[in-house]
């Protein structure tokens, strides 16, 4: 699903921002905008457990002014291998201490797949940005979230494209890389993103009430907590506030 969300800017850069619904990748466009650039937010359908991510991103790119939402439909739930794209149960735990190594959430190279697909909608749309909002300080231990990983497809896309052998080639940000939760939420509150239109929980209800126990809402929560922000998270029945 493709749609126009404003009329399209010709007189600023363009960038593709990938758009997940969730807090991070909110501010993310919120920068990319606040830098000038002419914004079309890529979100993957991917088979994830729930949808509420995914409308939430519908609202979020209307809210902060992308040019163009576009909705990319991907089955991973064929290959599974995750809680997230199988029936695993997601893992739930307690205050803010995050369990060491890579979690069952994980999705199997799920950020190399994104970015390659952002990469080719940038081509197609002659952008050479792409931003997406993954982060090396606050986060779950996913590998397709550190810096090395970044560079290393920072050189593979451009060897891999028309546009970068032409010279065009797209350059990746990653503008959250080294910020913790807390700095991510304050600069997202001082560009005016109302995270109370974001969606992190693994396993919500089936309101969209989330969990409060996956490693995505701990993280979420205590990031608030820490930035001196009001959670405007909107927690399932069963959670204690």
């Amino acid at each position: 699903m493709s749609q126009d969300v404003s009329p399209i800017s010709t007189d600023r850069p363009r960038a593709v921002v990938l758009l997940s619904g969730g807090l991070d990748s909110a501010t993310v466009l919120a920068m990319a905008r606040t830098e000038g650039r002419s914004c079309h937010a890529l979100s993957i359908d991917y088979g994830q457990r729930h949808r509420h991510e995914l409308t939430a991103a519908d609202g979020l790119a209307r809210s902060l002014g992308a040019v163009g939402h576009t909705r990319l439909p991907l089955d991973l739930r064929a290959l599974g291998g995750s809680a997230l794209t199988a029936d695993i149960d997601v893992p739930k735990g307690e205050g803010d201490a995050i369990e060491p190594g890579i979690p069952v959430t994980y999705v199997p190279a799920r950020n190399l797949v994104f970015l390659s697909l952002a990469c080719a909608h940038a081509e197609v749309l002659g952008a050479r940005e792409v931003y997406i909002g993954v982060n090396a300080v606050d986060y779950s231990g996913y590998p397709d979230c550190r810096p090395d990983f970044i560079g290393s497809f920072q050189q593979t896309v451009n060897l891999a494209t028309k546009a970068g052998v032409e010279g065009r080639g797209v350059t990746i940000r990653t503008p959250l890389m080294d910020l913790t939760k807390a700095e991510i939420i304050r600069h997202g509150t001082a560009m005016g993103v109302d995270y109370a239109m974001t969606h992190s929980c693994y396993d919500p209800d089936s309101a969209g009430g989330a969990c409060g126990g996956c490693d995505s809402c701990r993280i979420r929560r205590a990031g608030f907590r820490e930035a001196g922000v009001p959670d405007p998270t909107r927690y399932a029945d069963r959670v204690a506030r």
